[in-house]
């Protein structure tokens, strides 16, 4: 049995999120998560992007790297480029990986590398104190829109489909045990994984809070819904209101990017040699 458990990724910081952030849900679901799954603290690497989910680098004892912002994506697939039989997980938000990030993240779900993305989606950017995210849907008042978001919001979901991600779910911060048990699948999964969590701001969203999200998730499982329809996953994608799905939407099994690399078919490049007998020649093509 393994001896890893949640408090093996404690570090000698405690969280400076807002008390009853659903930051807290996530990363208490991620730390069982990795527990469960036998990832200890040599095992992977996570990379971090900017925002409050950001601060999780603070106190996540594993190997981790603070991207700048929007530039997660890029970061992780370098990783997963060098060492391709590493875990590698994106703490993003939803304006840090949409808005900063939204190009990345359209060419890494096509490309279909072996990454899991956890979206941390509060519909705000809240570590620059609450002005509307990507994922603002209309009608809702921030700093940025007084009265009011008037464009149409970013769906992460419809859009991981349709870029091509091979794993595209929605979790709860309200529901760590329903999220861990997304999580794990996520990071089990071959290939672009994507996980939207719905992320109460406790401080500068003061309408979807977790009673507003509790009145209103469902788990896709208690219908005996089955995720192998991407049109079908689309129609889920775009539920919300009165209804608001929880739960895997898409999986399918594809060759990764990795899988589609020659110089990685051997071994993965940290373990190849580093000796180039033509490195003078190539070197001296740009003197």
């Amino acid at each position: 049995m393994s001896s890893i458990t949640a408090d093996t990724f404690k570090t000698s910081f405690l969280p400076t999120w807002c008390p009853g952030c659903g930051d807290f849900g996530i990363w208490m679901s991620f730390k069982d998560a990795l527990a469960k799954l036998g990832i200890g603290t040599d095992d992977g690497v996570v990379v971090y992007g900017v925002g409050c989910h950001g601060n999780m680098y603070d106190w996540m004892k594993i190997y981790g790297v603070a991207a700048l912002h929007g530039r997660t994506l890029p970061v992780a697939q370098g990783l997963k480029l060098a060492n391709h039989k590493l875990p590698v997980i994106v703490i993003s938000g939803d304006g840090d990986g949409l808005g900063e990030g939204g190009n990345h993240f359209m060419h890494a779900a096509k490309r279909n590398p072996d990454i899991t993305v956890f979206i941390h989606d509060n519909q705000v950017y809240g570590l620059t104190t609450g002005q509307a995210s990507p994922t603002a849907k209309q009608g809702f008042k921030t700093k940025s829109t007084p009265e009011g978001v008037v464009d149409e919001p970013i769906n992460p979901l419809a859009l991981a489909l349709t870029a091509g991600a091979t794993f595209v779910a929605r979790g709860f911060a309200g529901d760590p045990p329903g999220l861990t048990a997304l999580m794990m699948a996520a990071i089990e999964h071959k290939g672009f994984a994507v996980v939207d969590i719905l992320q109460p701001c406790v401080t500068f969203d003061r309408v979807h809070t977790y009673p507003w999200y509790r009145q209103r998730v469902y788990k896709l499982e208690s219908e005996g819904y089955t995720p192998d329809n991407k049109l079908k996953a689309m129609e889920k994608s775009m539920e919300w209101g009165d209804k608001i799905p929880l739960g895997i939407l898409y999986k399918e099994e594809k060759p990764t990017s990795e899988d589609r690399e020659p110089a990685l078919a051997e071994k993965p490049l940290v373990e190849q040699p580093l000796t180039i007998e033509n490195l003078n020649d190539l070197l001296n093509e740009y003197i």
